[in-house]
């Protein structure tokens, strides 16, 4: 089956002009990025369409072959947008639930290899990995492989993102599945941050024998790590506030014993929290010297600046203009990529949604 999307005319230099942003954050230092380019940046000019017609979509990666790949949480299918602005189903993810928030979520690619997938089930939340077969346009997948299986699931609270760290390693973000004392259970896997090979076994130099990286998390969605491979972490908050957490292993975060920044000793503040109204941050990318923060009940799109002094710098974009946003990447040469969520229940679509928007990044300039 194949839908089209609306491929963007320009990729570098976008038309019109985007309002400056509410607030300006002290300027970082100056980076360079692996990719070569400079940072840290804003975006600039008017996002442009790159697909529309997608179905409650979770996550977004893309692959070195130009294809992009696209989880569609409610009908369990993983979409292929191409370089040339097709949309394709690749496969139906077996055994895939959704009820709730639950179904297919965070996708990660290996080598351009293999695929991973976290899905709900009827009895789950698990991972799998999937071999990925064919090319661009033809792309389709193997017979799933399980990786973790176990994770407790709900109609919320289910985490779901996963990543590849720039040690090799797979991540995966595990929310509490609506049972809060869980976060703080030590010999549970919710309610946490996990860590392991891309078997799914427990690497040697974890903080302790078991999957565990960090803990006392309610329903992170969101990580990313920066120029020097260390890993940051977004989570939904529960009616107060919203985190952006500096992620240290073995770290506890402090849910359900606190929410957001506290006196309390025993757990790690965040470095930054907003109310929740302002954020319920899913996706997360770093590019460019620059953390990227996608954001549902907020309608917007976070640019975050850390600072050596464990503080950060905060710059909504884009607020309430295209809806709930549930996942960044980086985009083609340079530019931002965010993926609009307003068909999953929650937000009011439009004709058209949902969407990938690509946005031009540019150098922060002092003054």
């Amino acid at each position: 089956m194949s839908r089209f999307a609306v491929v963007a005319l320009a990729v570098l230099v976008l038309a019109g002009c985007a309002a400056p942003p509410p607030q300006s954050p002290p300027l970082p230092e100056p980076t360079v990025g692996d990719d070569g380019l400079p940072g840290p940046v804003t975006p600039v000019g008017q996002p442009v369409v790159i697909a529309s017609g997608l179905q409650a979509p979770w996550s977004v990666v893309r692959l070195d072959s130009g294809s992009t790949l696209i989880s569609e949480r409610d009908r369990g299918v993983v979409v292929e947008l191409t370089s040339d602005g097709e949309l394709r189903d690749v496969a139906t993810i077996a055994g895939v639930v959704h009820e709730g928030e639950g179904g297919l979520l965070g996708l990660a690619v290996l080598d351009d290899e293999w695929l991973y997938a976290y899905f709900t089930t009827a009895s789950d939340n698990r991972i799998e990995k999937f071999a990925l077969e064919g090319g661009p346009g033809d792309y389709s997948l193997g017979e799933g492989d399980e990786v973790l299986t176990g994770l407790a699931s709900a109609r919320s609270h289910n985490g779901g993102r996963i990543a590849f760290g720039p040690d090799g390693m797979l991540y995966a973000t595990v929310g509490d599945a609506r049972e809060p004392d869980r976060a703080q259970d030590p010999t549970g896997l919710n309610g946490k941050i996990l860590r392991m090979t891309p078997d799914g076994t427990v690497p040697d130099d974890n903080p302790g024998d078991s999957l565990v990286y960090s803990m006392g998390h309610r329903n992170p969605q969101g990580i990313a790590w920066d120029d020097d491979g260390q890993l940051w972490a977004a989570e939904f908050g529960q009616d107060t506030w919203d985190e952006f957490n500096r992620i240290e292993a073995g770290g506890n975060y402090g849910w359900p014993i606190v929410e957001g920044i506290s006196d309390n000793s025993d757990f790690i503040n965040p470095v930054v929290q907003w109310p929740t109204d302002d954020a319920s941050p899913s996706g997360l990318v770093y590019t460019r010297g620059t953390f990227f923060l996608a954001s549902l009940r907020g309608t917007r799109v976070w640019a975050l600046y850390p600072s050596d002094d464990g503080t950060a710098g905060a710059t909504p974009w884009f607020v309430g203009e295209y809806g709930r946003i549930r996942d960044v990447t980086a985009g083609p040469n340079g530019t931002l990529w965010f993926m609009t969520n307003n068909t999953d229940g929650r937000g009011t679509p439009l004709v058209g949604d949902d969407r990938v928007w690509q946005v031009g990044l540019d150098t922060m300039q002092e003054g």
